[in-house]
C-alpha cells in the first residue's frame, strides 16, 4: 500500500498526560490506574522526565489534558513538579485550552492557584451524582455536599468548568437522574459530559453484575434517561455538541475535539495512547512497567500501528458522525478509493433506510433515533 499520499505530516495539536494514581479503584472503572500507591508518585513523574524528553525539543500544542486517574491527588510540590515538566516542553503561548481533571475531595484553595498560575483554565470534575446513595453504589467517597462546594469553589477560580454525570446505576429512578440534571444546571455548570454505566469487562462491576450480585437497570429506563438529558439540557440552552457531551457555546471541549476531528495529538503516561505522523499506540498499561521501562532507557510504548488513509477515512466517518453537526461526505477524501466509497456508500444507504441517519446536502449525520444506539452502528462503517 502507498503511503505516499497521507495527510500525516500535521504536527499534533493536542497533549494528553496521564496520572494513573487514584485513592480507590471504582468498581466501574477500567482505565489505567493504580490505587494505594502514592509511594510511586514520585518515581513515575520521574519516569514521565524522561517521556517528554522524546519531544526532543518544545513543541507548539493548542490543548493540553492532564487526565486519570486522579490528577488533583498530587500533592502541592509534585503538582508543581508535573507543571515545571510541561512548561519545559510544552510552549504556554500557544495553548488556548489548559485542562485538568480533579476529584471533588482534593480540591483546596491552594491548589487551585497552583494550577491556575501555571495556566489552567478548565477543569472537569469527575462528580457522577449529587445523590449520597448513587454515589455509595459508584463507590465515590465524595459527598453531595462536598461536589456543590468544589463547583462553586472552581467557578470563582477557573473560566471554564465541566461535569461528569452517570446514569442507569443499578438502582436509580428516572426521577432520581432528573435531579441530577436539574441540580447542575442550578449551580450553572455550563459544560455536561452524560454517560450511561457500561460494565465494562475486567472492572469489579463486571464481575458483580455476572455472579448476580448487581442488577443492571431496564434499558427502556436508562433511554428515558439519556432522552431526558438530550431534551433538558438543550431546552436549558446548552448544545448538544457530541453523543454524550453538552456545552453552551464557546464552552466545547477543544482537546476532545481534536480526537473527534482526527487531528494528532501526543500522549504520555501509562496507558495514554497517541497519534503522530502515520502512527497510533499506546504506552505500557502498567504503572510499574511503565517507570520500569523509561528508567532503564527502553520505549514505554506498549503497541503501534501504522494507519493507513482508509483506515483514517472509515475512522473520520465515524468520530464526525458522532458529533451532531455530523460529517460532509465530500470532505472525506473517498475519490481517490472508489472500492472504499461503494463500501461506505452501502452502509451509509442502509442506515438512511433505517432512519437512524438524515441526508442534508453532502452532510450526514445521527436522527434522534440513530441517537440512542449510535455504539452499535460504528462497526458496520469500521
Amino acid at each position: 500500500m502507498n503511503h505516499g499520499n497521507l495527510v500525516h505530516r500535521e504536527e499534533p495539536t493536542g497533549a494528553y498526560i496521564h496520572i494513573p494514581f487514584c485513592h480507590h479503584h471504582c468498581g466501574y472503572c477500567n482505565f489505567t490506574l493504580i490505587a494505594g500507591r502514592n509511594d510511586l508518585i514520585d518515581d513515575f513523574l520521574s519516569a514521565l522526565e524522561v517521556d517528554l524528553a522524546s519531544l526532543q525539543f518544545p513543541r507548539q500544542v493548542t490543548t493540553l489534558f492532564i487526565g486519570g486517574g486522579t490528577p488533583s491527588m498530587l500533592s502541592l510540590s509534585q503538582t508543581e513538579r508535573l507543571f515545571g515538566l510541561l512548561r519545559k516542553w510544552f510552549s504556554s503561548e500557544s495553548i488556548i485550552e489548559f485542562s485538568l481533571e480533579a476529584n471533588p475531595g482534593d480540591v483546596s484553595l491552594e491548589k487551585m492557584k497552583v494550577w491556575r498560575d501555571h495556566g489552567v483554565n478548565r477543569v472537569s470534575v469527575g462528580g457522577q451524582s449529587f445523590d449520597r446513595n448513587k454515589l455509595q453504589v459508584l463507590e465515590r467517597s465524595h459527598t453531595p455536599e462536598s461536589l456543590v462546594i468544589t463547583l462553586e469553589m472552581l467557578r470563582d477560580f477557573f473560566p471554564k468548568v465541566s461535569l461528569d454525570l452517570i446514569f442507569g446505576v443499578p438502582g436509580e429512578t428516572l426521577e432520581r437522574w432528573q435531579e441530577d440534571i436539574e441540580t447542575a444546571l442550578k449551580l450553572g455548570v455550563r459544560h455536561i459530559s452524560t454517560y450511561g454505566l457500561t460494565y465494562e469487562k475486567g472492572s469489579a462491576f463486571w464481575g458483580r453484575l455476572q455472579r448476580g450480585d448487581l442488577r443492571s437497570i431496564d434499558e427502556e429506563i436508562e433511554l428515558e434517561m439519556y432522552k431526558y438529558s438530550c431534551d433538558r439540557l438543550v431546552e436549558a440552552g446548552l448544545e448538544h455538541y457530541e453523543v454524550s457531551n453538552f456545552a453552551f457555546p464557546s464552552e466545547h471541549c477543544l482537546h476532545n475535539e481534536t480526537y473527534w476531528s482526527g487531528k494528532r495529538y501526543w500522549a504520555f503516561g501509562p496507558g495514554a495512547a497517541f497519534f503522530i505522523g502515520d502512527t497510533r499506540g499506546v504506552k505500557h498499561r502498567s504503572t510499574t512497567t511503565y517507570i520500569r521501562r523509561l528508567m532503564k532507557g527502553e520505549s514505554p510504548v506498549a503497541e503501534q500501528e501504522e494507519i493507513t488513509q482508509e483506515q483514517l477515512i472509515r475512522e473520520r466517518l465515524v468520530f464526525g458522525l458522532r458529533r451532531m453537526e455530523g460529517v460532509d461526505w465530500e470532505s472525506l477524501g473517498l475519490e481517490e478509493y472508489p472500492e472504499l466509497a461503494e463500501q461506505l456508500k452501502g452502509v451509509l444507504e442502509k442506515q438512511l433506510e433505517k432512519g437512524w441517519l438524515e441526508r442534508s446536502g453532502t452532510r450526514v449525520k445521527l436522527t434522534p433515533s440513530g441517537l440512542w444506539i449510535s455504539d452499535s452502528l460504528w462497526p458496520d462503517f469500521l
